[in-house]
């Protein structure tokens, strides 16, 4: 006969209780957001979710722009390592020649009944420990002598060659792992900003979209550009505008310098290049690449520069517009210096 036995009475502040805690802590995760994004920002007005998003762009710019000295840095520490490590080669190959002829003087030696100490450099798996013997030089005659020294000063020099490459290399890996945090930190920025937008209506969005297309359907004639038939001062100048109108439409893309995207500090490189004339490769650094000139004095062809870390970068046109790769949102287009905060201007033709 089977055992009858009253059912266990569950505790009310037992399962009910840790289900309570449970719902909760899933509604303080999807208040809070795990992913850095709380989930109440649909609750933020369209222009709050926009100012987020140009707060991130610029955060995400500032970042580009190290990204870009970083890469410049590494490029230049690559290089210099190859050369340090092509010369470091050639010199070795004359070491071995200059051995080899110590070698067969050695040979000659020892047929005549006896080797020279100074010539066991040639046979020796440590020839730069050997030569530190004090004694050898004496025992060497003057043409042995300055041989063996020679080849003593080749591998001094092979030596330092191997330790600035050594150094070069460890530049290059913390370029290296430089370049991979900036790297986060863009794509988290930018991946913050695109879950902002699409919680924005689709006709805000589409009227973005809208603007940014109407704003870049202006070009050039003859030198003189669309912002009010402003002339450029100089051919080079004409040339870089006339380039930055050419790209209009192109899309953002950070790091890029073209030809069929950019950023913003690539689109200037690209523009005065195409004139003939290298800029720099980040604001920073084109900011104080040719003479700076004030607000007043601007003219087509100048870089305008805003942001008090100096992050981002335009080409004026004149008439208070200029020409600008302005975020992943918006392609290449012209726009008013007027949208951001100025921080200076340069003329570089």
């Amino acid at each position: 006969m089977a055992t009858h036995r009253k059912p266990r009475q569950r505790s009310a502040g037992g399962n009910s209780v840790r289900t309570a805690a449970t719902i909760a802590l899933a509604g303080a995760a999807t208040a809070t957001g795990f992913d850095g994004i709380g989930h109440a920002e649909p609750q933020l007005t369209p222009a709050q979710v926009k100012a987020k998003v140009d707060k991130l762009y610029q955060e995400a710019e500032a970042a580009t722009e190290k990204y870009n000295g970083a890469k410049e840095k590494a490029e230049a520490a690559q290089t210099r390592l190859g050369t340090l490590q092509d010369e470091a080669a050639r010199r070795t190959e004359k070491l071995n020649s200059a051995r080899d002829a110590l070698g067969s003087m050695a040979a000659a030696q020892y047929r005549d009944g006896g080797m020279d100490p100074a010539l066991q450099l040639a046979l020796s798996s440590d020839p730069e420990r050997y030569l530190d013997g004090a004694e050898f030089v004496d025992r060497a005659g003057t043409r042995q002598a300055t041989s063996v020294e020679s080849v003593r000063q080749q591998l001094r020099e092979i030596e330092q060659l191997r330790g600035a490459a050594h150094v070069e290399l460890a530049s290059l890996r913390s370029r290296q792992a430089e370049l991979k945090r900036h790297k986060k930190t863009i794509t988290g920025k930018l991946d913050a900003a695109r879950r902002l937008l699409s919680q924005l209506p689709d006709e805000e969005r589409a009227g973005d979209v809208q603007r940014a297309s109407r704003s870049s359907g202006t070009g050039t004639r003859d030198g003189l550009t669309a912002a009010g038939n402003v002339p450029a001062p100089n051919s080079r100048a004409a040339a870089a505008v006339s380039y930055a109108y050419s790209k209009l439409g192109s899309p953002y893309v950070w790091g890029a310098t073209g030809p069929d995207a950019f950023d913003c500090s690539g689109l200037m490189q690209a523009a005065y290049r195409s004139a003939g004339i290298a800029l720099p490769r980040t604001t920073y650094a084109q900011i104080g690449a040719g003479q700076r000139v004030s607000r007043s004095e601007l003219l087509p062809g100048d870089l305008v520069f805003f942001y008090s870390g100096i992050s981002h970068v335009g080409l004026y046109v004149g008439n208070g517009q200029m020409v600008h790769a302005p975020n992943p949102s918006a392609p290449v287009r012209v726009a008013p210096i007027d949208e951001m905060p100025f921080a200076g201007a340069t003329r570089v033709a």
